[in-house]
């Protein structure tokens, strides 16, 4: 596999509880990549996600992935996030009980240790947060909150871009991250993602609208319809589905 290539998905089938949802889906993704991944509901974007992710809900019947060179499907969710990939949730969920700085701590010192680094240090740590929390411009108090408890949508959204930059994956995947955002928060997410993305990583960005493209823009558009890749084109491929729809695909 060539060295830029950083994902690689070839005649991907999968589904849930017997049902095939991903009817053969081929997709390559380099370095310093951003692919937006658009369709209809029911098209099977999601479920994408959830199988790059690991969701162990889905079930991989045929095909292949490979994450920077390697068996992407012979990984466990921790090894996938480990090895550098990042998926932002259409619903982020809650955990009470656990504050934003001891979940960064563990999950940073986690995939540290699978790389046989050494914990880091406690004020590298902080500096850290403090230098990425102003990406997202999320206040210096929100660290002492617990995971996502009492967010609205769009603290919920930021603290997930806020949750990439601290780990700072290869690839991140963006599950329709504009669901449920306000103009003033859709900015401030996709100006968190595209000041964190640089020449050696990739983005997919999944959503149905045009609206979030305009601030984070493509380099390649896909459409995804009945569980297969249907077309691709560059940014221009936005402004057409906008004015005409799927159904011409």
């Amino acid at each position: 596999m060539s060295q830029d290539i950083i994902l690689k998905i070839n005649g991907l089938r999968a589904g849930i509880e017997g049902k095939e949802i991903l009817k053969g889906v081929d997709l390559t993704i380099r370095k310093g990549e951003i692919h937006a991944i658009m369709g209809p509901n029911g098209a099977g974007k999601s479920t994408l996600s959830s199988v790059l992710s690991g969701k162990p809900q889905y079930t991989v019947t045929s095909g292949s992935i490979e994450f920077m060179g390697k068996d992407l499907l012979a990984m466990s969710p921790e090894e996938r996030s480990w090895a550098g990939i990042f998926m932002s949730f259409q619903y982020p969920v809650e955990i009470p009980g656990v504050s934003i700085t001891n979940f960064m701590k563990t999950a940073i010192n986690s995939r540290r240790e699978a790389m046989g680094l050494e914990p880091m240090k406690a004020a590298e740590f902080l500096k850290l947060m403090k230098e990425k929390m102003s990406f997202v411009q999320m206040k210096p108090e929100f660290s002492k909150r617990e995971v996502n408890v009492g967010f609205s949508g769009g603290e919920k959204k930021r603290n997930e871009i806020f949750q990439m930059a601290m780990l700072d994956p290869t690839l991140a995947i963006l599950d329709e991250t504009d669901s449920g955002l306000d103009v003033d928060a859709l900015r401030i997410v996709a100006s968190g993602v595209n000041a964190l993305h640089t020449p050696d990583k990739a983005a997919i960005v999944i959503t149905h609208y045009q609206r979030l493209l305009e601030y984070i823009v493509p380099d390649v558009v896909h459409v995804l319809k009945d569980g297969k890749i249907v077309k691709t084109a560059g940014r221009e491929l936005v402004a057409q589905i906008e004015e005409n729809g799927y159904d011409n695909y």
